[in-house]
């Protein structure tokens, strides 16, 4: 998510390397490429999910008009247009993760990186959530870098890495890791 830098070697995303970045273009380059999708949400509890989804947006200093109206459009299109106005605490544990994918799809990100994004959520909101990536993937050509214990989600993947004590474990041998732009369709 290059809020860490590796040790060695290097990170392109995008076409863009990122470690040559200084801070201040790097955060922008993050805001602009990146969404992130986080076990617990991460939702701002003082904001309702019409401004949580927001923020990226405004981070990325686009009009708010605009922001706002491009939240509309993916709480609409999450199933969430009538819990626009409400808060983090009047919403499921559903609802916030699919507030939490609204926000990490609003500045049309490159890649969005998903860190046990089902772990906090009982079976049926995880298989929605689940199915709901599969969809984006499908409809919008998102790309997901999904870091998951859950093994059920492992196998509907297009491609799975095995980390072992933070070492690549298996994988296809004509495989390398890597993150690569595909273009992405607006809603």
């Amino acid at each position: 998510g290059t809020l860490y830098k590796p040790d060695e070697g290097t990170v392109n995303i995008a076409g863009c390397d990122v470690l040559a970045l200084s801070s201040k273009k790097l955060s922008r380059f993050r805001a602009e490429h990146l969404g992130f999708v986080f076990q617990f949400h991460q939702l701002l509890p003082e904001f309702s999910a019409l401004e949580n989804v927001m923020i990226p947006g405004m981070i990325a200093d686009k009009p708010r008009t605009e922001c706002r109206k491009r939240a509309l459009e993916l709480l609409d299109y999450l199933g969430l247009a009538e819990r626009a106005q409400h808060k983090p605490a009047q919403l499921s544990g559903g609802e916030k993760q699919r507030v939490a994918v609204a926000r990490a799809l609003m500045n049309n990100p490159d890649v969005i990186l998903a860190d046990e994004p089902s772990g906090s959520l009982d079976t049926h909101n995880k298989q929605e959530l689940h199915q709901l990536f599969f969809k984006l993937r499908d409809e919008l050509g998102q790309t997901f870098v999904i870091v998951t214990h859950d093994e059920e989600l492992a196998s509907l993947t297009d491609r799975t890495i095995h980390l072992l004590d933070g070492r690549i474990n298996s994988q296809p041998t004509d495989a390398t890791p890597t993150i690569t732009n595909t273009p992405n369709t607006a809603l």
